[in-house]
């Protein structure tokens, strides 16, 4: 049995400080492989270094939209610079357009997201994209500039949006608030097929039920994939078999 967890962010103290505990305790419940996803250049860097020490870890660097107003000049350059430092660098993320917060301007966040996405085209490496509340935006950005392979972390948007999505060949991707009662995401999952969808943590945040508001781990991927299950009827075996197959094939690990 193997289950991978498509995005943590192993690098914060709580983690980071027990990883070879947090790491062996996924490897207990079948989360056999982890990416670790960067969110500005410091903890990109962490996350190959993260990837580079563990032989189950792999590494995606990139600018979160938050960050995308501090980016340095050269930014591009660096991110380059450590995609092409490892093979363990399977992605260019975590990049996107956050509308919720708004804590960089929009023309920003959408300038950011563009480079970055020019940059996996020309690597050739597949994006790993953030949204909220800025579906709109979001789907004029993927229609307007081409990429390799995209995935859209966190998906948390209803089955019209999902199906603009999978119109694009972008894969879903489900985290624990998948599990929250009455999330708007599972009118997505019940209306798609196992072949359009991962599975992730998001770690430290968004722990599954009964854990909410706790630190998440990467071993929780476990208990998302049983109340998929649940959801949508499917043996838990077909739902780990369909989502590892599906992220090893984005990933190319």
């Amino acid at each position: 049995m193997t289950l991978i967890d498509t995005h943590a962010h192993l690098y914060y103290d709580d983690i980071y400080n027990n990883l070879d505990r947090v790491l062996d305790e996924a490897n207990k419940n079948d989360v056999k492989k982890i990416v670790c996803i960067g969110t500005d250049l410091s903890t990109s860097k962490q996350s190959v270094d993260i990837a580079n020490k563990y032989d189950n870890v792999y590494a995606a660097v990139g600018i979160h939209p938050h960050d995308s107003k501090d980016t340095p000049k050269d930014y591009i350059k660096d991110l380059e610079n450590l995609a092409l430092s490892s093979k363990k660098v399977v992605a260019i993320g975590e990049i996107g357009i956050d509308h919720y917060r708004n804590i960089s301007p929009k023309d920003i966040q959408e300038k950011v997201m563009i480079e970055q996405m020019e940059l996996a085209e020309s690597l050739s490496l597949p994006i790993i994209f953030h949204n909220r509340d800025a579906d709109k935006d979001i789907l004029e950005v993927l229609k307007r500039y081409p990429f390799d392979k995209a995935l859209a972390h966190c998906y948390s948007s209803d089955i019209s949006f999902a199906e603009k999505l999978l119109s694009l060949n972008v894969l879903l991707s489900f985290s624990g608030n998948v599990t929250f009662n009455n999330s708007i995401n599972q009118s997505a999952i019940q209306n798609i097929t196992l072949k359009d969808f991962v599975l992730e943590t998001d770690c430290p945040f968004l722990a599954p039920q009964p854990f909410r508001g706790k630190p998440n781990e990467p071993k929780y991927v476990k208990d998302i994939a049983l109340f998929v299950s649940n959801l949508l009827d499917i043996e838990f075996e077909e739902i780990a078999k369909e989502t590892t197959n599906n992220a090893e094939l984005f990933f190319k690990i």
